[in-house]
């Protein structure tokens, strides 16, 4: 018979790995809900078209990496490459842009991108995303920022780096296309980059080819191009990083791989992922949203790698600590002593305790190696003395340590509760 195996390169969870998943999506998407973000669930395909003019066709996104197909309507149809076009769609469609502003919202999911797969980059990928929408404050910039670095901050994460730039506003980038495009004329540049030259001269900067890189070295840089506004605007989210106490360097030749960046970009990196160090990173995209079709308003937000955090936890060893132990596991040794454990595993999950019990015709001694396997704090093995005497021995499976106790819900969820109070 014919067995099947995953797609090649997607990103797989199951435990106990996934337990690790789910801890770093939740800790990323936390500062967001405390920072008054609301959840949207957003279609994981939506119309070609929404890409291919909010994305960009110069990026290799659109040109080269999106899963597009016909549906049995005929209409051109692709899965999700990223977050804030599908985001901005809904924002319009469903007139979230003419309420009160600016519009705060998360998400989080999967994302589909056809590359070629290695270590930490994926077809099928997840991210935590948020989007700030409605106004153009600096201070709104900085909020995003530190959300970003709070949700890794709570992972335990330190070797990571924040990188930003500033891409400058309409007239700051027409100023230095101008520049740009000359000295991009200079260049023996082949027909691919010449024609990603002609839609958008950043993008070069974004090219990973080392002939490439070698020959922008001296090319001119927009941040020397912002006029005062964008230069006053970048010199206050420096100034309020600082004052939140957020590190960061300037990367004057971060592009970032999307076309609708302006203002204020950023990127966080992790050296001790390779070359897929980048764990996530935003920017500002006023603009986006008019060209969608909605108000011209600003906007703001990032999109965050949940796996490659995860790899970067894992390189860190920094959140193993935070898997969250089973709190008790109950052996019941005869069919008397099982409806006995069911009704009693079934009301201290009730009283929100994390309880498992040994199921099958186990006995005593695989019982034990059961518990031992699910990681449980303590093991209570239940028998007709037990029920009789209503009194058992919770095991601490770490010391061995047996304490009596009175085996009613109310009894076990005390000494449970004031357990993970004294650790």
């Amino acid at each position: 018979m014919t067995k099947f195996l995953a797609p090649k390169g997607v990103s797989e969870y199951f435990p106990p790995r996934s337990e690790l998943f789910e801890i770093v999506r939740d800790r990323l998407i936390s500062p967001a809900k405390r920072a008054g973000y609301s959840l949207i669930e957003l279609p994981v395909f939506e119309d070609t078209a929404l890409f291919e003019r909010g994305v960009g066709e110069s990026t290799d996104v659109v040109s080269k990496e999106m899963y597009t197909f016909e549906d049995r309507g005929g209409r051109s149809i692709t899965l999700r490459p990223e977050g804030t076009a599908g985001a901005m769609r809904s924002v319009i469609e469903n007139n979230l842009d003419k309420g009160q502003l600016p519009v705060k919202i998360f998400y989080s999911g999967p994302f589909f991108r056809a590359e070629r797969p290695q270590a930490g980059r994926y077809r099928q990928f997840y991210q935590v995303g948020i989007e700030a929408i409605g106004y153009g404050d600096p201070e709104i910039d900085a909020e995003v920022i530190w959300i970003a670095d709070s949700g890794f901050k709570s992972l335990s994460l330190s070797k990571y780096e924040l990188q930003i730039t500033s891409l400058g506003d309409e007239a700051s980038r027409a100023s230095h296309r101008v520049e740009l495009i000359n000295f991009l004329k200079k260049l023996p540049l082949d027909e691919e980059s010449s024609r990603r030259a002609k839609v958008n001269p950043l993008r070069l900067f974004d090219d990973k080819r080392p002939e490439v890189i070698e020959a922008m070295q001296d090319a001119p840089l927009l941040i020397n191009y912002l006029n005062k506004d964008s230069t006053d605007h970048f010199e206050k989210v420096k100034k309020i990083l600082s004052q939140l106490g957020i590190s960061f360097t300037i990367n004057p030749k971060m592009v970032r791989g999307l076309d609708y960046y302006t203002g204020t970009t950023f990127e966080f990196i992790h050296p001790m992922l390779g070359s897929q160090s980048g764990i996530g990173g935003g920017g500002r995209y006023d603009g986006l949203m008019s060209q969608l079709g909605g108000s011209d308003l600003s906007g703001i937000g990032f999109g965050i790698g949940v796996d490659r955090v995860l790899m970067a936890c894992e390189a860190e060893n920094s959140i193993a600590d935070l898997v969250k132990a089973m709190d008790l596991f109950v052996v019941p040794i005869d069919e008397i002593a099982k409806e006995f454990s069911t009704k009693l595993v079934k009301d201290l999950r009730e009283l929100g305790f994390a309880c498992d019990l040994a199921y099958g015709n186990r006995g005593l001694k695989g019982g034990m190696k059961a518990a031992d396997k699910s990681g449980a704090t303590f093991a209570l093995v239940v028998g007709d003395d037990e029920i009789k005497s209503n009194s058992g021995n919770l095991k601490n499976m770490s010391t061995g340590e047996n304490i009596s106790s009175t085996l009613t819900p109310s009894a076990l969820a005390t000494f449970l509760a004031n357990f993970v109070r004294d650790l």
